[in-house]
């Protein structure tokens, strides 16, 4: 919201600095982003008296001019516009000024003679569209004056962000209740004052609403005799200053109302408009319509359309139709003033992309309450512009009438929350300073009527809020609440999130990097994984074709993360993603199931730059397995098995993952056609895990406990040749299953794999230990001779 702040004076008579201004605004919520000059370009132009005019001797359509700029010497100027004369006051650019479109003002010669500066139209200073002449200004004017303050213009404009909430203060008028009551100002409305003739509007046209959910008021007024024309400089400049535009004085008193009062108006060419009647109706589906800006819309049902008894004459709330505009010969108007469903007006802005000051406005909601006076406003403007003559009476409809919000008031409850006390006079002066109407018969519990401007005092909360806003929420001192807790609370705790913290705090400490994706993600992707097409859920709505999906799986984030990582130099990646996938579920609640999974992968170089020995070595399957493993042993979740799978949709080899018969993640390389799409030099391992899955086997474990041992172990190394085909996994299986008390612990401690052989040694380490005495090794020989006696029977190995 761009904020003239002469505009605002005619409102407040704020005497203050721009500064403080902007300081106050900001600590009330509406936070000033920009102090704008809107017409600094000026700064070096002032007003000037030509003291002489004469033909240029070389040139027949040039003047040479002597002209007066407060400096003593008159400046000669060469001047190329027909009505020029001497006499004149008119705006100057001196050298060095410097003007819209990046023309510098500089010494020059044209056909021999000196110009020391230019003598202006109003387009070659920003003042208008108009180059037929140079712009004659007022002959009451000083020579000498700077423009700007010449013609009354804005010196500071400021840029106020106002929240979605706030639609009160997308006007001069909202923004000066708030100065008025933060300074303690009188707030001063302009004035509408509408001389009518006896001719009644109501027997030219009727109004008719289908929904009075979509359309809660519908008013209008009927001008008649009225001369389109320009608006005058005042009004020209102020809209000029605020960002908009000026066409004509008709449309520009529209847009005039909309800045000062907040209401969204538009002007009908009534002599366009059949059969008397304008209605308020859904559009039908399909339907084409041209609006103002000459763009041909197919409408939806849920659009809303303004129709006269023949044709759709508007867009509702959004723009008007290019077959019922203002044109130079219109002398009717049937000026529209209503009130659109916010929700609706936003739907149909969006989804044509036609963003105007009107629907930013309607879609935020407008002061019911405050309509009629705007249209009164904007009638007498007209008028008074214009000319002609106001029809008799206001055209209404209004299915449902505005009815203001009473809320209640308790002051015990706002210092309990606020934590602080404002007291009693400090609330009363700010709700009533704020437009409310309060009744303190009950001193403890007060009745408080909300303004119809202010949409969003919905709540008694609200009013704590806003009492809160203005006394300062900088100057409420922040004290930390008392959170009582009890063991009762455990219960509330949020397992999923203190899973996925657990999780993330792994990954971290093993010195993986988290990787953070969007959810969206492109058919084609998954189409490249030859991930299946029937549980994927497409986005209605995409950013762009790369993001119209909702992926079913991490792997193909993680690969555009290895492709990004990999363009910008990476030659060794070590990531991880905690993170939701989606599948379409007809039987889910929401159509779409939200599983979350854990994604670990590894690329490059299996060792730092910096580390020691060999450094050619790539990552593989022994490194992503081993995160893998740790996670499950973090997780308390030992005995996982290790399948080999065939058939996977982008893994091969493949590995699954595996608890009592429960697959719960799978492990293996990216197939290589896949990987070289995305530019990766090396093999990219990967493991994907069910998160759900490992929650719920963590959360069912049941904590035990054992003694502390007290005696020493003996450990017992044993060397297996085993064949190249048969899994360490299984070795280490089958010396679990002998029956040994003793044994405690059984590990793989080496692999060598001889070049070229077709068998392997496999070291394992066996660690015996007696719970009541300390072991001898005659003990431990026996037993440990039967576990490799059973082993040897049991698989295809040798010692």
């Amino acid at each position: 919201m761009l904020l003239s702040l002469n505009w605002l004076r005619e409102f407040v008579p704020f005497t203050g600095t721009d500064e403080e201004l902007a300081d106050r605004l900001t600590m009330l919520g509406l936070e000033v982003e920009e102090v704008i000059r809107p017409f600094a370009h000026l700064d070096n132009v002032v007003v000037g008296h030509v003291v002489e005019c004469e033909r240029h001797p070389e040139a027949d359509k040039l003047s040479v001019c002597k002209v007066d700029v407060g400096e003593g010497e008159a400046l000669p100027i060469v001047c190329g516009a027909p009505n020029v004369a001497k006499g004149q006051k008119v705006p100057v650019a001196k050298v060095g000024a410097e003007l819209p479109g990046g023309m510098t003002i500089k010494k020059a010669k044209l056909r021999g003679q000196v110009s020391m500066g230019m003598i202006c139209a109003e387009d070659e200073i920003g003042l208008g569209d108009s180059h037929a002449g140079i712009m004659v200004l007022d002959e009451a004017l000083a020579v000498g004056t700077p423009l700007v303050d010449a013609l009354g213009l804005d010196h500071t404009v400021l840029d106020v962000s106002i929240t979605p909430n706030r639609g009160d203060c997308l006007s001069v008028l909202g923004i000066a209740r708030e100065v008025a009551m933060a300074f303690g100002l009188p707030l001063t409305m302009p004035e509408a004052r509408v001389a009518e003739v006896a001719e009644p509007a109501a027997e030219l046209v009727r109004i008719v609403i289908d929904d009075p959910a979509l359309c809660p008021l519908y008013q209008a007024r009927i001008l008649r005799g009225v001369k389109i024309g320009p608006s005058p400089a005042w009004m020209r400049y102020r809209l000029i200053a605020v960002g908009l535009r000026p066409i004509s004085n008709i449309v520009d008193v529209t847009n005039y109302i909309l800045m000062e009062l907040g209401q969204p108006l538009h002007a009908f060419d009534r002599t366009l408009l059949e059969g008397g009647e304008i209605r308020v109706a859904a559009a039908e589906e399909g339907a084409k319509f041209t609006t103002l800006d000459g763009q041909e819309r197919t409408l939806l049902g849920t659009d809303l359309l303004i129709r006269d008894a023949v044709k759709p004459v508007a867009l509702a709330g959004v723009m008007g139709g290019a077959n019922t505009e203002m044109n130079d010969a219109s002398t009717e108007v049937l000026l529209e003033c209503a009130v659109f469903n916010p929700p609706t007006i936003r739907k149909t802005a969006r989804r044509l992309g036609l963003h105007s000051e009107a629907s930013y406005r309607f879609e935020r909601g407008v002061d019911q309450g405050g309509s009629p006076f705007a249209m009164e406003r904007a009638a007498s403007l007209m008028a008074a512009l214009a000319g002609g003559e106001v029809l008799s009476g206001v055209v209404k409809a209004e299915p449902r009438p505005w009815e203001n919000l009473t809320l209640r008031f308790r002051m015990g409850r706002c210092t309990s929350l606020l934590g602080i006390d404002l007291g009693v006079e400090f609330c009363r002066t700010t709700l009533e300073g704020l437009g409310c109407v309060v009744d303190a018969t009950d001193p403890e519990d007060w009745k408080v009527v909300a303004p119809s401007h202010r949409l969003d005092l919905e709540r008694e909360v609200d009013l704590f809020e806003e009492v809160a806003r203005v006394y300062g929420m900088d100057r409420i001192e922040a004290v930390l609440p008392r959170v009582p807790k009890s063991l009762d609370a455990i219960a509330l705790v949020d397992r999923r999130f203190d899973f996925s913290m657990r999780i993330k705090h792994w990954a971290r400490g093993i010195g993986l990097r988290e990787s953070i994706n969007y959810s969206f993600v492109g058919h084609e992707d998954l189409d490249f994984f030859n991930l299946p097409k029937e549980n994927r859920v497409s986005v209605m709505n995409p950013l762009s074709e790369e993001q119209n999906v909702l992926r079913t799986a991490l792997a193909p984030s993680m690969l555009q993360n290895v492709r990004t990582n990999v363009g910008q130099g990476a030659n060794r990646l070590r990531l991880f993603e905690f993170s939701k996938v989606f599948w379409a579920d007809a039987q889910s609640e929401t159509t779409v199931t939200e599983p979350s999974r854990i994604a670990l992968l590894v690329y490059g170089r299996r060792d730092p730059e910096r580390w020691p020995w060999p450094k050619e070595e790539s990552a593989g399957y022994a490194d992503v397995k081993g995160m893998v493993e740790h996670l499950l042993m973090s997780l308390e979740l030992p005995g996982a098995e290790y399948r080999l799978r065939d058939g996977h949709p982008y893994l091969a080899p493949c590995v699954e993952v595996v608890l009592d018969d429960e697959v719960v993640g799978e492990i293996g390389r990216v197939k290589a056609e896949i990987a070289d799409h995305y530019n990766a030099r090396r093999e990219v391992w990967i493991a994907e895990m069910d998160a759900d899955a490992l929650r719920e086997w963590h959360e069912g474990l049941v904590p035990g406990f054992s003694p502390l041992a007290k005696f020493p172990a003996i450990k017992r190394d044993i060397t297996f040749v085993a064949p190249a085909t048969l899994s360490a996994g299984k070795l280490l299986a089958a010396i679990r299953e002998v029956d040994e008390p003793l044994m405690e612990q059984v590990a793989l401690v080496d692999c060598y794999e001889p070049e070229g052989g077709e068998t392997r040694n496999l070291t394992v380490r066996l660690t015996y230990r007696h719970p009541e005495r300390t072991l001898k090794d005659k003990d431990v020989e026996k037993r440990h001779a039967h576990i490799v006696k059973m082993v040897l029977d049991a698989l295809p190995v040798r010692v």
